[in-house]
């Protein structure tokens, strides 16, 4: 579904993702995860066209994102509350959405009617504007957004970050079950090991702009990237080693 090739994005003359192929394919569940300044959020901004890379293209279904619509049809995303329209209120925007997707309003509301749980008594009817909620539940507005869309690619940047572990629970519910029984491939970038090993199959692990690391989780993956950033260099050393001793 996904391609990059020779991805390559450069602030004030230092390179912040340095990418020269990945793939990820339909169906599948990939993690995203490295420390603040490894070049996830670059990286998902320029996979949604929203910055431009100097070099290299990112192909959906086979097509460059760049100057093309037809990604967008069947792309959800949500990185940050600037994505929201924050004079809003969650069930404007929410219907703001739908009627993109040709959805009407009874559709919307049976949807949310839906994510009550999610929610957790938090977002709707409370005559609030989205600017005037919680990051954590402007994250859930933002979330619930992208599942009304009924995307075959959803991307979600930091979604554990601020929402309390109730909702975590709940949204790792939701993620394993689209990507599981809908078929739903999801890529989502997290700080938090345990939440991202458990939700996704695959796990790139990102270091000053480039993946040095492609896992394919397992029982072993959690321990393995916990002694990456406990250890610090003496783990990168090793991973370094690993992958020249294999090539």
């Amino acid at each position: 579904m996904i391609e990059i090739k020779n991805l390559k994005k450069i602030y004030n003359g230092v390179t912040v993702v340095n990418i020269p192929g990945v793939a990820i394919a339909t169906g599948e569940s990939v993690g995203l995860v490295g420390n603040n300044g490894a070049g996830k959020t670059t990286l998902f901004r320029m996979m949604l066209d929203l910055i431009r890379p100097e070099t290299g293209q990112v192909l959906m279904k086979g097509e460059p994102v760049a100057g093309n619509e037809d990604w967008k049809n069947f792309t959800a995303s949500y990185l940050d509350e600037g994505f929201l329209i924050d004079y809003l209120t969650p069930e404007e925007y929410f219907y703001f959405i739908g009627g993109l997707h040709q959805q009407s309003r009874a559709h919307v509301d049976d949807f949310m009617a839906g994510l009550t749980d999610f929610f957790n008594g938090e977002i709707l009817k409370k005559g609030k504007y989205i600017r005037d909620l919680s990051k954590g539940n402007q994250c859930k507005v933002g979330v619930a957004s992208c599942l009304l869309q009924s995307p075959q690619l959803l991307m979600l940047d930091e979604p554990f970050a601020n929402i309390d572990p109730s909702t975590q629970f709940r949204l790792k519910s939701i993620v394993k079950d689209l990507n599981k029984n809908k078929g739903v491939t999801t890529l989502i970038s997290s700080h938090d090991l345990n939440h991202i090993t458990d939700v996704c199959d695959r796990i790139l692990l990102m270091e000053k702009g480039v993946i040095i690391k492609d896992i394919a989780t397992s029982s072993s993956t959690l321990n393995e990237l916990q002694e990456y950033f406990g250890v610090g260099q003496t783990a990168a050393t090793h991973i370094k080693v690993d992958e020249e001793e294999n090539h």
